[in-house]
């Protein structure tokens, strides 16, 4: 495994990042979510393979995400040596004042987090979205108080516009408060709108890049239908990538994934992966493999370097897209 610096932290984190998202302690959450008893090889494959770095989020099978990642690291890692980040913002309750970034809530949902992760910290703390409801001013001193007090290493931030994240730094710059190390975003082969304004942002201030979805959930793998869905018991149920992709370019650039492929004798993942860690300013890729052979086939997409000239023929077919992920 290969390990990089995280953004302008000291704290080095492994090449890739393993999303917990497809786990639970309960099967059920969408309809695809996988039990303990299927976590668990995975999870021990990851740290074998040297990933230290594990994502997941309050909302991600309403919490209980969050209790199978963190009863099986406390099982199966040490603590000191990995890096586990969680997110705030999505409604974990049904009244007003269950959701969003205003102060209260941050404060209830990092000691819930830590409840259910059996952990005394979490080392990267993630707003999951922008809240339009809370003064910015709000959030980010709110962010500043949970790090001084010990809850959290680091802040990062996901998906937003440009400007946002700018403010925001600009805010806890101008009052001496903890600013985002990271940023989490949209991004792969057939959605690349983050090109324009927020990673050439994020490069310049030497932001971590840990892209959400590198593999255009599952559509890069090949498993998906011009007409929407899939084979797959989540491609059956995800209306978020019928919204995201399916353009007749998105295809042509599945094509020629697949052509790269066959000749390299990969998988079209690997190539896909592959592909966006050779970007500037990439960190580490969220990926989220429910199984333990697709665990091992992201793997190897580390060992595998694109040419130029395969980047620019997977890169020509590409068409603007609206903004997705986050409006």
């Amino acid at each position: 495994m290969e390990y990089i610096r995280f953004g302008s932290t000291g704290m080095k984190v492994s090449k890739l990042c393993f999303g917990t998202m497809m786990f639970a302690i309960k099967e059920g959450w969408r309809n695809y979510a996988l039990g303990k008893n299927d976590a668990k090889p995975v999870f021990k494959e990851a740290l074998d393979a040297g990933i230290n770095f594990f994502d997941t989020a309050d909302v991600y099978s309403n919490g209980s995400c969050e209790e199978v990642t963190g009863e099986l690291l406390n099982e199966m890692a040490n603590r000191d040596e990995i890096v586990v980040a969680t997110k705030v913002y999505n409604p974990m309750g049904e009244g007003p004042n269950q959701k969003g970034l205003s102060r209260k809530y941050i404060f209830n949902a990092i000691d819930a987090s830590l409840s259910r992760l059996k952990m005394d910290y979490i080392d990267l703390y993630i707003i999951h979205r922008w809240d339009y409801d809370t003064p910015i001013e709000e959030t980010m001193e709110a962010l500043h108080d949970i790090v001084k007090s010990g809850k959290a290493r680091y802040i990062g931030a996901s998906s937003m516009f440009a400007w946002q994240l700018a403010k925001a730094q600009e805010v806890a710059k101008k009052n001496g408060w903890t600013k985002f190390v990271s940023m989490q975003n949209h991004v792969n082969l057939i959605y690349r709108e983050e090109e324009r304004e927020m990673i050439p942002l994020c490069i310049n201030d030497n932001l971590a890049i840990t892209p959400w979805s590198p593999l255009a959930r599952g559509f890069l793998a090949g498993n998906r239908h011009k007409k929407g869905g899939g084979e797959t018991d989540r491609s059956k149920n995800d209306v978020l990538a019928d919204d995201y992709y399916y353009n007749n370019s998105d295809f042509e650039i599945l094509e020629t994934l697949i052509d790269i492929a066959k000749k390299e004798n990969r998988q079209p993942v690997e190539v896909a992966l592959a592909w966006l860690m050779q970007k500037p300013g990439i960190t580490a890729p969220v990926i989220g493999p429910g199984k333990l052979e697709q665990l091992k086939t992201l793997i190897n997409s580390l060992s595998l370097k694109l040419s130029n000239e395969q980047i620019i023929s997977l890169e020509k077919p590409y068409k603007p897209k609206n903004i997705s992920g986050h409006i």
